[in-house]
């Protein structure tokens, strides 16, 4: 699988490198700039164009290969000759290239959305709307989660809930140099992996397709954050957040976790792996409900600025919270091999990293 990860991961990369030099020059340019003051602690206007560049890591590498797949298709003895790694999925590539194309055009939706709200700043009823409108059409098409339920209604509204809810959750979790990159391409990584040990239940093969697609965003969220690691010179802004939030939903709800000779607990994978940001939103937003605030006006009520109160440097804050999430992954990864009981131990796992999250958020929020 060593070429799968790497043919996905490393050009992805170098693109999302190369076009963040680009964009930090073009993003103060246009005034897509973050400005110090009021609950930002950065100390200097910063570019907030990342995530135009992690979408060109995405777009661009994927739009290479649906050209190559097209020549093959036109020329089929070019087909013959490739490897032998490669040349049985050339005809599965071309027939999911509609299904992939659809995914990346609602992502482009909401990456310009996020685009004009770092430029302009949009009010959080036109975001939320046009990002449930992309949510309800991607469910409509059909990248819906079944869960074993023969409701479909309430299938689609746990879809539309689970997108909706990634996009902001991502968003809110941008709050400190290589944080939210960070932790998505964490989860990216981890949801990849499944699906190289996860063989889908029709044929008993690796998910080659979806592990593909999870590798690209894991590549460039590598090369966005050379560019967003402390000191950043760049921010992936909202653009950047929506866009990867929105990217690993769809991940998610594309992957087959459960069914047939898999145990219907490794559903669950998905939010053991996401568990750390998923309980920080959750967190964030009662606070700010609870004191009588708008859940969509940023404050500094998240984990990562209670660790910094705790005397803790950010970056050390941001490998905190990175290693609470891979602990968490980690865990999940053995879902799909494990029996009830192994399968209650990990959530048991989940259940302690958080409990351990939330004495450190309590003990920050005392100090304040």
């Amino acid at each position: 699988m060593s070429w799968l990860i790497a043919g996905c991961v490393l050009p992805s990369m170098a693109v999302c490198w190369i076009a963040s030099f680009a964009v930090r020059r073009w993003g103060r340019q246009v005034g897509l700039v973050d400005r110090p003051g009021h609950r930002k602690i950065h100390a200097e206007p910063m570019p907030t164009s990342g995530g135009l560049a992690i979408w060109l890591g995405i777009v661009l590498p994927f739009a290479f290969g649906e050209l190559a797949l097209r020549m093959l298709e036109a020329q089929p003895s070019l087909a013959a000759a490739l490897p032998q790694l490669i040349a049985p999925h050339v005809t599965g590539l071309i027939q999911q290239s509609g299904r992939l194309w659809g995914i990346l055009g609602g992502g482009t939706v909401l990456m310009l959305l996020g685009l004009a709200d770092d430029r302009v700043g949009l009010d959080w009823r036109l975001r939320l709307t046009v990002q449930t409108a992309v949510a309800i059409v991607m469910v409509h098409l059909g990248w819906r989660a079944t869960l074993f339920i023969d409701m479909p209604w309430l299938t689609a509204t746990l879809s539309v809930l689970w997108i909706v809810g990634l996009i902001n959750s991502f968003n809110m979790l941008d709050n400190m140099d290589g944080l939210s990159a960070g932790v998505a391409a964490i989860a990216a990584a981890m949801f990849a992996t499944m699906m190289l040990l996860t063989h889908r239940p029709d044929n008993n093969q690796p998910q080659l397709f979806v592990a593909g697609f999870l590798f690209v965003i894991v590549g460039s969220l590598c090369g966005f954050l050379w560019h967003n690691r402390p000191p950043a010179r760049l921010f992936m802004g909202d653009a950047g957040s929506y866009l990867i939030g929105y990217l690993l939903a769809i991940g998610t709800l594309t992957a087959t976790f459960a069914g047939a000779n898999l145990p219907r607990h490794a559903i669950l994978a998905p939010l053991c792996v996401l568990a750390v940001p998923l309980y920080d939103t959750a967190t964030v937003v009662a606070i700010r409900l609870r004191e009588g605030r708008s859940p969509f006006v940023g404050d500094k009520s998240h984990f990562s600025h209670r660790l910094v109160e705790l005397g803790l440097s950010k970056p050390r804050a941001v490998l905190t919270i990175y290693l609470a999430t891979a602990t968490c992954g980690l865990g999940a990864l053995l879902l799909g091999q494990l029996n009830p009981l192994g399968a209650s131990i990990v959530f048991l796992m989940v259940g302690c990293t958080l409990a351990l999250v939330a004495i450190l958020e309590t003990v920050g929020r005392r100090r304040r």
